[in-house]
């Protein structure tokens, strides 16, 4: 179901002319009229020359200050846009390679360009972003790129040069604006020693407080052998990194076309086979420090986890590799709170800890919840001192950030 958009007569597309031709949720409009209009190649020449005589990028400051003075609210799930690295990956065609656009019908792909010009600003300028975190009570975001970003399916040597733009403009926001941020990087896991090399540069160069990775790799698994990504989960166990799991559609979705469902149904799907081939695939055993945090409230494996015991004890054919019940592993998990029902928080809460859980929004897109303060307040079950913890302190604990 691949498809390439290159004349207004496809069948995919709409669209009447090629200037006003662009797909896609996660990627700029004005890159995306670029890669269709034969300009991107061009335009990425010109963004390497720029980059190969930017400044050395600044290291991130160890430490955070909350604004307030008082209150300490970071939110651990927010996403950056890099149009200069959406530019630079164009000649991808990355509109041919994602699910969350490959899997859409045609009302939805317009619905998302309306989004993202809509949301260009909230995207990708910090001074609307700061104006937003003020207005929902936000001291601190720990920015990740945008999950289309990612692009594993890029060569090797191409990849990780798209991720070092990425995380170099990152941790040029963090270090212009320290008081306010924090930053995640992404690696091209494509390549798992690439991967190591450049998660290594993040953290002990650039700073950077996490790592955020997709929960498959071009539709293959994260604890399929043929990834090789031991080498990858390692390191990151080693430096102490924190993983941000974050789906970016299912990938074998042809019944969630419609409906947007390929994002509300896709996405916690996703999640869901990540975590579950995490835990059965063994990666938890073998590195029992790593620290995961599942996007979405972790999916619908947070909610539904008695099943898989159950398949575990009953058939042999679920126990090859793990010797103790799957939902076990569970409670080495973190999730955030973007569940967007009061009871669902709560039941998360209650299963896993006010310590396994931490408030995020998903901003700027408009699956986000734009009112998290609000959400973890309104469990009136927390006492003060568990929601001051899922607000904020279980972040500062988690990402190393230290309040001054």
């Amino acid at each position: 179901m691949f498809f390439t958009c290159t004349a207004s007569n496809h069948e995919f597309c709409s669209h009447g002319s090629q200037a006003d031709h662009a797909h896609g949720l996660g990627d700029a409009v004005e890159i995306a009229a670029l890669s269709v209009s034969g300009k991107a190649t061009k335009a990425a020449k010109a963004l390497k020359t720029k980059a190969s005589t930017k400044s050395p990028v600044k290291s991130a400051p160890k430490t955070v200050k909350s604004p307030s003075g008082k209150r300490f609210n970071v939110d651990m799930h927010c996403h950056y846009q890099n149009n200069e690295v959406a530019a630079m990956a164009a000649p991808l065609n990355p509109f041919q390679k994602e699910p969350s656009i490959i899997y859409a019908n045609q009302m939805t792909r317009e619905v998302n360009m309306k989004q993202m010009k809509d949301r260009a600003n909230k995207l990708s300028d910090i001074a609307t972003r700061l104006k937003d975190m003020d207005r929902m009570g936000i001291d601190v975001q720990i920015v990740s790129p945008s999950p289309s970003q990612y692009y594993y399916y890029a060569d090797a040597d191409f990849g990780l040069e798209l991720s070092r733009a990425s995380n170099d403009r990152i941790a040029e926001i963090v270090a212009s604006t320290p008081d306010r941020f924090a930053g995640m990087c992404t690696v091209p896991l494509q390549n798992p020693k690439m991967a190591v090399k450049e998660l290594e540069r993040c953290v002990k160069k650039l700073g950077m407080r996490g790592v955020e990775i997709c929960t498959n790799v071009n539709g293959i698994d994260l604890a399929d052998k043929r990834l090789g990504l031991d080498k990858f989960f390692a390191k990151a166990e080693e430096l102490g990194t924190v993983i941000f799991m974050h789906p970016m559609g299912f990938t074998h979705a042809d019944r969630m076309t419609d409906h947007y469902f390929n994002n509300i149904i896709g996405n916690p799907l996703e999640s869901t086979l990540a975590v579950s081939h995490l835990i059965f695939g063994g990666v938890l055993d073998r590195f029992p420090k790593l620290k995961f945090v599942v996007a979405h409230g972790g999916g619908y494996l947070a909610h539904y986890r008695a099943r898989m015991d159950h398949g575990w004890k009953a058939r042999p054919d679920s126990s090859t590799i793990i010797k103790k019940k799957p939902s076990s592993y569970l409670k080495k998990f973190y999730f955030d709170t973007i569940t967007f029902d009061t009871g669902m928080l709560e039941s998360l809460i209650d299963l896993y800890g006010a310590k396994h859980v931490l408030m995020g929004s998903d901003y700027p897109y408009d699956m986000a919840d734009d009112t998290p303060v609000q959400s973890v307040q309104s469990v009136e079950s927390l006492n003060a001192a568990d929601r001051q913890l899922i607000l904020g302190g279980n972040s500062a604990r988690l990402f190393n950030l230290r309040k001054r």
